[in-house]
C-alpha cells in the first residue's frame, strides 16, 4: 500500500486499487469534466498568476474526454464520503443524489462571461453551504498571501481550509485523485491532515511538488 503524505505521479486509478474499501474517511477530487480548452477559456480563467497567456500552461490534459462512471465507483469504493468539484457535469456518473451541495461563489463582477460560481457534489446528508472568495484575474481574495497560478482548474488554498473546516474531522485520511497545482495537499498539510495524493501530467506533477516544499520551507522558517 502506498505511503501516506505523499503526491504521487501516477494514474489514480491503479492508485486506488491498492487501498481496501472504506480506507479514506474523506475523498475531495476535482476530476477532469472534458475539453476546456476551446471557447478562451483556460486564457481568461488563469490570468495574474505565473503564466500570461494559454502557451505558458500545458493544457494538453484538459483536452480529454469526460472522467467515466468506473472511476466514481472505484472513488466510493475507497472512501467514506466524497467531495466532488464539477459534480453538475457527472450527476449521471455519480448516480446518488445530494441534499449538500457547496457552492463557491467566485464573486465576478458584472459582465464577465463566464461561471459566477462553481459547484460541488456531496455526499454529506447536510445543509448546502457557500464559500464566497474573489478569484478573477488579477484579483484574489486574499491579496496579502496571493497565490501564483500554473494550472487551469486551479483552486485557492482557502477554499481548501475552509471545506474542510466545515466537513472533516481530526485523523480524517483525504484522498485527492487530480491533484493539478496542489492547492488541496498545502491545507491538508498545513491543518494537519493525512493524505494521498495523485497528479498523472508530468509537468504539474513536478510543479506540485516544488510548490509544496516551498510551503514546507516557509513554515519551518516561521516556526
Amino acid at each position: 500500500m502506498l505511503e501516506l503524505n505523499r503526491l504521487y505521479n501516477m494514474d489514480c486509478m491503479d492508485g486506488m486499487r491498492q487501498f481496501p474499501d472504506k480506507y479514506f474517511e474523506l475523498a475531495i477530487v476535482d476530476p477532469v469534466y472534458g475539453d476546456v480548452t476551446q471557447g478562451g477559456y483556460a486564457t481568461n480563467q488563469m490570468g495574474g498568476g505565473v503564466a500570461k497567456n494559454r502557451n505558458d500552461y500545458d493544457l494538453s490534459v484538459w483536452s480529454q474526454e469526460k472522467t467515466p462512471k468506473e472511476y466514481f465507483d472505484e472513488l466510493k469504493r475507497v472512501s467514506k464520503n466524497q467531495i466532488i468539484w464539477g459534480g453538475n457535469y457527472f450527476q449521471e456518473s455519480i448516480n446518488q443524489d445530494s441534499q449538500c451541495w457547496i457552492v463557491w461563489d467566485k464573486e465576478k463582477p458584472e459582465g464577465v462571461s463566464f461561471a459566477d460560481c462553481e459547484l460541488a457534489w456531496t455526499s454529506f446528508n447536510s445543509a448546502s453551504r457557500i464559500f464566497r472568495f474573489a478569484w478573477n484575474g488579477m484579483i484574489q481574495g486574499d491579496m496579502k498571501n496571493k497565490e501564483s497560478k500554473f494550472h487551469p482548474h486551479q483552486k485557492p488554498v482557502r477554499l481548501y481550509t475552509w471545506t474542510l473546516s466545515k466537513f472533516a474531522n481530526k485523523g480524517d485520511k483525504i484522498l485527492d485523485t487530480h491533484v493539478g497545482s496542489a492547492s488541496s495537499l498545502l491545507a491538508y498539510h498545513d491543518m494537519g491532515f493525512d493524505y494521498i495524493g495523485f497528479e498523472l501530467e508530468k509537468s504539474y506533477y513536478d510543479l506540485a511538488q516544488k510548490r509544496i516544499e516551498e510551503n514546507k520551507l516557509q513554515i519551518r522558517m516561521t516556526i
